[in-house]
């Protein structure tokens, strides 16, 4: 009886889960968890979004995304170099150079 009778002062709007708690020495837990059982709004669930560490996440995700996109572009730039020197070895040779030296599996 005790504890609907709380839980029914905090649904009343009477008092306060802190207030409870201070008067009556017991955790804020244990008030929630009467609140839960005996009040009369049911079970509520309550959804808390923290803004600030999505906000990090995404913007730590971006500067992945950057860095991964500049390694890709410096490796494209790499490929470009070693198939323009091997298209000018293979015009000063006369021979296929890419053919003739590809690795072996």
């Amino acid at each position: 009886m005790f504890k609907k009778e709380k839980v029914k002062l905090i649904d009343e709007g009477k008092l306060t889960v802190k207030e409870i708690s201070d008067i009556y020495e017991v955790s804020r837990t244990a008030i929630y968890k009467w609140i839960e059982k005996f009040s009369i709004h049911g079970r509520q669930e309550r959804v808390v979004v923290e803004k600030i560490s999505e906000e990090k996440k995404n913007i730590e995700l971006l500067k992945r995304i950057r860095e991964l996109e500049r390694s890709v572009g410096q490796k494209q730039l790499e490929l470009d170099y070693y198939k323009a020197i091997i298209e000018l070895a293979s015009e000063e040779t006369g021979e296929d150079v890419k053919k003739k030296y590809k690795p072996k599996r």
